[in-house]
């Protein structure tokens, strides 16, 4: 993938990388930093819909569209290369099985959008606060960003609150609730999750587990 894109190229925080509604000419591929995808409502709030860590694939949603369905902004400083959808479209003719190792990566994506529209619609603040921090803390560990020493979350109370439906005056108060409880810890930016187990039950989130069986596929393993 980075053998197809576009030189790296830096981004200042607060930097647009895309607005909604351009024409979707490439895929964006994030180096480092944070990156907030986000959509504009009739009464001009913004709701961020997926917070994106290094190593995600940036507008492949709006893909199928004629006009860009989110704008993609830096949340920190960020470093991307841009694939173009041409690019992009001959890799998948060229391997099928990058092809299908795509697919089931959409499909994964779209059930935690669905776990995540179930807990927004039907959950308490804290349960939302709680599924968000787990989701953070599994994702960065996975790429060896976090520890048992915790991690770094570099988002404002404001961006939490857009992107889980909640102010940012009612996202300080679940924080200090937290560190209250002895749930988590919190040092500027740097959390520590103090009692996981506590915050798996209130989070109400599901323990999926992913299949890497694709026999469907060509009789093999799927990445």
């Amino acid at each position: 993938m980075q053998a197809l894109g576009e030189p790296p190229a830096a981004f200042p925080r607060h930097a647009v990388l895309r607005r909604e509604g351009e024409p979707p000419r490439y895929i964006y591929l994030l180096l480092s930093g944070w990156v907030g995808s986000s959509v504009l409502l009739p009464g001009g709030e913004r709701q961020i819909v997926k917070f994106h860590l290094p190593g995600d694939m940036l507008g492949t949603p709006s893909m199928c569209l004629a006009q860009a369905a989110d704008t993609l902004t830096a949340l920190t400083p960020v470093t991307i290369s841009r694939v173009p959808l041409a690019a992009f479209g001959a890799l998948f003719a060229s391997s099928p099985r990058f092809a299908a190792a795509m697919f089931l990566s959409v499909q994964r994506e779209r059930v935690a959008l669905m776990d995540r529209l179930a807990a927004v619609g039907r959950t308490p603040a804290i349960a939302r606060v709680a599924a968000l921090l787990l989701d953070v803390e599994e994702r960065l560990r996975a790429m060896g960003a976090a520890s048992d020493d915790g991690f770094d979350m570099p988002l404002t109370q404001e961006q939490i609150g857009d992107h889980l439906g909640l102010t940012a005056v009612h996202v300080n108060r679940v924080f200090r609730q937290m560190a209250e409880t002895g749930l988590v810890s919190r040092d500027r930016h740097r959390i520590k999750l103090l009692d996981a187990a506590r915050l798996r039950s209130m989070s109400a989130r599901q323990q999926r587990v992913m299949t890497r069986d694709a026999a469907w596929l060509l009789g093999g393993e799927v990445a």
